[in-house]
């Protein structure tokens, strides 16, 4: 028996998908909000969805100096694309029916309520355990 055995890919959990309806505008025929199926995303998956949406910056005054920046709406937005099991929001046929040529912007149209959107991505952040902010962790840091 190896001396990593407890940590070999079988004893890894799966995680499971879940359901979570984003938006009251779509709804059944019994008015009850359509619920879209997210799954968990790699640590890898994400950092190359972080790389994607970080441009380099001039830093004011220093001509030759830049530093790293993230659009967070922009990882946001790919970040929840990206979880999207249903529905299929690089479906051609969906995207024509919202007048859009990508994912992002699809969800951007079906989600159209800004207070909707913000939820659905404070859910998606603790989907995928990102329970505690920037902040949160820096206040537990000093004590």
């Amino acid at each position: 028996m190896s001396k990593f055995s407890k940590f070999m890919k079988a004893n890894k959990v799966v995680k499971e998908n879940e359901r979570y309806a984003p938006t009251t505008s779509l709804t059944d025929e019994s008015g009850i909000p359509l619920e879209w199926e997210f799954k968990h995303i790699t640590s890898k998956e994400n950092e190359n969805i972080r790389d994607d949406c970080t441009m380099e910056v001039q830093v004011k005054g220093k001509p030759n100096l830049f530093r790293p920046r993230l659009n967070s709406s922009l990882y946001l937005a790919k970040v929840i694309t990206a979880s999207t099991v249903y529905p299929d929001l690089y479906d051609k046929e969906l995207q024509d029916s919202y007048g859009v040529m990508t994912p992002e912007e699809l969800l951007y149209a079906i989600v159209d309520d800004p207070g909707e959107y913000q939820a659905l991505c404070a859910w998606i952040q603790q989907f995928h355990g990102f329970t505690k902010g920037l902040e949160e962790k820096v206040e537990e840091a000093k004590n």
